[in-house]
């Protein structure tokens, strides 16, 4: 049995006591109509033990119910890099105006942690934002099913039509890219793609065959490389691609770091940037104006993800009904030095 102070006890101490989480003892005892009858019985019973051994009513004071901070967990299982730091920041900053607290779940030590089944048990969680989960769709159905609130950032899968899910515009932005490198005369295009089963990498190597459709050619599934996007696999992968006989005379990255190891793999083979290899990237970060020359890329509103996240999961703690269950923000062709026109 759980003691507890003689005047005072707390939804934590409830919730300990009926192994409930705390937002669903504070449902309880708010009286909201979405409420197991079991759920409320326990928690009766809970109060009742407490209740034992309090003082009598005559001789105490009326005991008060501390609702105690309940937050929202974040999930993060990814070093804190400028990608992933700008999304958590953004959330944090934007949980903060709306008077929440945030639970952070971060590190790279974290995707192996089997965290969602007993999500919705933790004491003091309301609802969730999971940020990029490396989870399968069934586990995110069944947390779903344990009617948790929560969103998605940056889904690595499709996520199912009832949940919700925030994401930059990957084709749209790929093929923007694209676009721009036809424009300088480029047609031999190297592609370092994330892997086969990520939804981003889907989208924007669709983005990069629908803008060599619109000129007439068909992608060169020789020039395209597929894997977890690093500097190194950017470095690696380049190599491979212009030792080539006939190389590409330009090369898209999945994102800034990919494209770090491109330029790498070129100044190697004494090649320079733009002149004999255009590069691009994807998301903007602040090492894309840290290259020399300067990263063109696409731009990814990632501290809007995160305040967008904030916002569906608000309005879903707050009961209000989602109309837009999956948000694609716009992305932005940023172009600097490091692509020109075709030698």
């Amino acid at each position: 049995m759980v003691s507890a102070p003689r005047d005072r006890v707390t939804v934590r101490q409830i919730a300990a006591q009926t192994g409930l989480s705390i937002a669903t003892v504070s449902r309880v005892l708010n009286g909201h109509p979405h409420v197991a009858e079991r759920t409320r019985e326990l928690v009766r019973q809970a109060m009742d033990r407490f209740g034992d051994a309090a003082p009598s009513p005559r001789s105490a004071a009326p005991r008060a119910v501390d609702p105690g901070p309940a937050g929202v967990f974040v999930r993060c299982p990814y070093q804190l890099t400028d990608y992933f730091g700008l999304i958590v920041s953004s959330i944090a900053e934007t949980l903060h105006h709306y008077g929440r607290h945030l639970v952070l779940d971060a590190g790279q030590i974290a995707q192996n942690e089997d965290v969602l089944p007993t999500l919705a048990q933790r004491p003091g969680i309301e609802g969730a934002i999971l940020i990029l989960p490396p989870e399968h769709t069934d586990d995110l159905q069944r947390l779903r099913a344990s009617r948790l609130p929560f969103v998605v950032v940056d889904p690595r899968t499709p996520p199912p039509r009832d949940i919700p899910a925030v994401s930059a515009a990957h084709f749209s932005g790929a093929r923007a890219v694209t676009e721009h490198l036809l424009q300088l005369g480029h047609r031999r295009i190297g592609v370092l793609a994330g892997p086969h089963n990520w939804l981003a990498g889907k989208a924007r190597l669709a983005g990069h065959n629908s803008a060599l459709a619109d000129v007439g050619m068909l992608a060169d599934p020789s020039l395209v490389r597929s894997a977890e996007p690093t500097t190194a696999f950017g470095h690696a992968a380049a190599a491979e691609l212009l030792d080539l006989p006939e190389p590409p005379t330009a090369v898209i990255g999945f994102n800034d770091k990919v494209a770090v190891g491109i330029i790498s793999a070129a100044a190697d083979r004494g090649l320079r940037v733009p002149d004999d290899l255009s590069v691009t990237g994807f998301d903007d970060i602040d090492l894309a104006q840290a290259t020399n020359p300067k990263l063109t890329t696409v731009r990814q509103p990632l501290e809007e993800m995160g305040r967008m996240a904030v916002s569906l999961i608000i309005r879903l703690l707050d009961k209000h009904r989602l109309e837009a269950l999956h948000i694609e923000l716009a992305t932005e062709l940023v172009v600097r030095g490091s692509t020109g026109p075709r030698r």
